[in-house]
């Protein structure tokens, strides 16, 4: 039984919802669970990898080696990454499993360029790579974890109900 609720016998069962289509007598909701460490960690890793992304975007693309002298067009790459992170520091698995998608362009963007550029550009496009490697493994851990999490979760609040009979 939820900590918040208090054992009622049939005829001391709480007014049933009107608007519950189930007519069952409504009950608090238990509070959300705090994230586990590992949960907490792979949003850590997957916050700061994106930071390092966009970070290395703009000063690849603006002063360490751009294509053209005195920058490029090509900084503004960066801006697509400042769109999940809204999300990802507002816990939402859902960008968590779209950015998983999407980080697989900058991938192909820093594999193609270890290839051709000359260094230093080479070695920042092995580091986008790197970035990239490290933000999609904390993403779909993330991802994972969550979703297990909610398992262990659900089947508590199950076990937690009085049985109907």
């Amino acid at each position: 039984m939820h900590p918040t609720m208090t054992p009622h016998s049939p005829a001391e069962q709480p007014p049933a919802n009107p608007g519950n289509p189930t007519d069952t007598p409504t009950r608090p909701d238990p509070a959300p669970a705090a994230p586990t460490r590992t949960v907490a960690l792979t949003r850590t890793v997957a916050v700061s990898s994106l930071l390092g992304l966009i970070v290395l975007s703009l000063a690849w693309e603006l002063w360490l080696a751009p294509l053209r002298p005195g920058g490029s067009w090509l900084a503004l790459k960066a801006l697509p990454l400042c769109i999940p992170l809204a999300g990802l520091l507002k816990h939402r698995m859902y960008t968590y499993r779209w950015l998983s998608l999407m980080i697989w362009l900058y991938f192909t963007e820093g594999v193609v360029r270890a290839w051709s550029d000359k260094p230093p550009g080479n070695w920042l496009a092995l580091l986008e790579v790197a970035l990239c490697v490290v933000l999609f493994a904390a993403c779909a851990a993330h991802v994972r974890l969550r979703l297990a999490q909610g398992k262990v979760l659900a089947a508590a609040a199950e076990a937690q109900q009085p049985k109907q009979g």
